[in-house]
């Protein structure tokens, strides 16, 4: 946590440009987790690679990513942010370099290694940039989480669009992975460079200077549970969309695989596009509301996909969908962050959105082979309504005032009256609608 005296806004280009690293860090690990996707048949043709096999690989990607999660709050409280973030691009690099001579040696077990570095990398790289992002849009009285997940979405769009490229102008995937490597590791000495040093994420000394011992009853509040069960809804409803959507417009809607395609990718554009340009709306009226209304249109989005048997009813089904589960993770991960032992609450919560989004889809198809895949679907209804009432965990919590952050009551001194004169593009608003000391709107809602 950092201290009253941290609390006082950067200068405006630092900012910026912490924030743009922070932007650029979500974008690399969009590229990232994508660029083996489109190349999956080649690699399968030339490894031969079966079914089971490729279910292997992923189950090692897997465990990666919950060594990540289990290590990630550790490794950012210990190394801070700047550190932290340089360290998850390594081991990133690493991977993409162990996957390019993996597949060029037809390596099954070097695939794999390659496979579990890329969840871990990935989970401490996610964790370190969420908390560095909540801390630097909390400085800047600005809703930018969002934008920031936006940028993770653009980076699965252009990794895969890479990947495509590379297979139709006949790259090998060797060399694609190489190449990819090379261009990460060139891009992580500015991103590095554009994270402050300090740490954002340790809790402070204690009052004699010994370093503190965690309170997991500060870190495991009910905001937190509330804000689990957030994540939980939208994740499950986003997985189920990048699972099954394609799969239910064509067989239960009757569309052609084509038409299928484009509701998926008008899905997913919506999706970027609200995370892109929701900030000022956001700051408007705060986080709960946001969630709240976006949730409640993405119920009413699943409920038009379900029943609507009209094309331009599914269609507009699949955008307020996408709208729905747009806002809970990046908004539930702003919040999360807040506080003391910021890396523990994010780690905390990024595992049930993880979980949910993995594991939410096998379910959704489970009972689809019961009841229909359609009737599968209100699941997701019910989970997003679920979400819906459990937004008002990522309300601030009363009375709060640790390290100097903010009180949703009372407001603070450092807040909307210190940063706006001297960051010249903060709002008068800050992000979920806290109110300043002067009885304006404050800066963000934090604890």
């Amino acid at each position: 946590m950092c201290t009253v005296a941290d609390k006082r806004p950067s200068p405006p280009r630092e900012l910026r440009t912490w924030r743009n690293a922070v932007i650029a860090t979500f974008a690399v690990g969009g590229v990232t987790v994508s660029a083996w996707g489109p190349r999956l048949p080649t690699i399968s043709a030339d490894v031969g690679l079966d079914a089971t096999t490729i279910g292997f690989l992923l189950t090692a990607m897997a465990i990666g990513s919950v060594l990540g999660l289990a290590v990630s709050a550790q490794v950012s409280m210990r190394l801070g942010g700047r550190r932290a973030i340089a360290a998850a691009l390594v081991v990133v690099v690493l991977s993409m370099v162990a996957l390019g001579i993996g597949v060029g040696a037809a390596s099954v077990p070097l695939i794999a290694i390659a496979f579990i570095l890329t969840g871990l990398g990935i989970s401490v790289l996610d964790v370190t940039a969420n908390v560095e992002g909540a801390e630097v849009e909390k400085r800047a009285a600005r809703t930018w989480m969002p934008m920031m997940h936006a940028a993770w979405s653009i980076g699965v769009a252009a990794g895969a669009a890479v990947g495509g490229l590379c297979a139709a102008i006949g790259v090998t995937p060797a060399a694609q992975f190489l190449g990819e490597a090379v261009i990460i590791a060139i891009a992580a000495v500015p991103i590095a460079r554009g994270i402050p040093t300090g740490n954002h994420a340790a809790p402070k000394p204690a009052a004699d200077g010994t370093k503190a011992r965690v309170n997991w009853r500060a870190v495991l509040d009910w905001r937190l549970v509330l804000i689990g069960v957030v994540m939980l809804g939208v994740e499950v409803g986003e997985g189920s969309a990048n699972n099954w959507l394609s799969l239910a417009v064509s067989e239960d809607h009757g569309q052609s695989a084509a038409v299928a395609a484009f509701f998926f990718t008008v899905f997913a554009m919506a999706e970027a596009a609200t995370r892109i340009f929701a900030g000022p709306v956001i700051d408007r009226i705060g986080r709960v509301r946001a969630v709240r209304y976006t949730t409640a249109i993405g119920i009413v989005g699943v409920i038009l996909f379900i029943i609507g048997g009209q094309a331009w009813l599914v269609l507009l089904g699949v955008a307020l969908w996408a709208v729905g589960v747009s806002m809970g993770f990046p908004l539930g991960m702003s919040a999360a962050a807040t506080g003391p032992y910021a890396a523990l609450r994010v780690s905390f919560v990024a595992a049930i959105g993880y979980l949910a989004n993995f594991a939410g889809p096998p379910v959704i198809g489970v009972l689809a082979d019961q009841h229909g895949l359609l009737n599968a679907l209100w699941v997701v209804v019910a989970l997003l309504a679920v979400a819906c009432v459990a937004a008002s965990g990522l309300a601030p919590a009363r009375g709060a005032r640790d390290g100097g952050e903010v009180d949703a009551a009372a407001g603070v001194e450092a807040g909307a009256a210190v940063v706006a004169p001297l960051v010249d593009d903060a709002p008068r608003t800050g992000p979920a609608g806290s109110t300043g000391a002067a009885g304006s709107p404050g800066p963000a809602g934090r604890e």
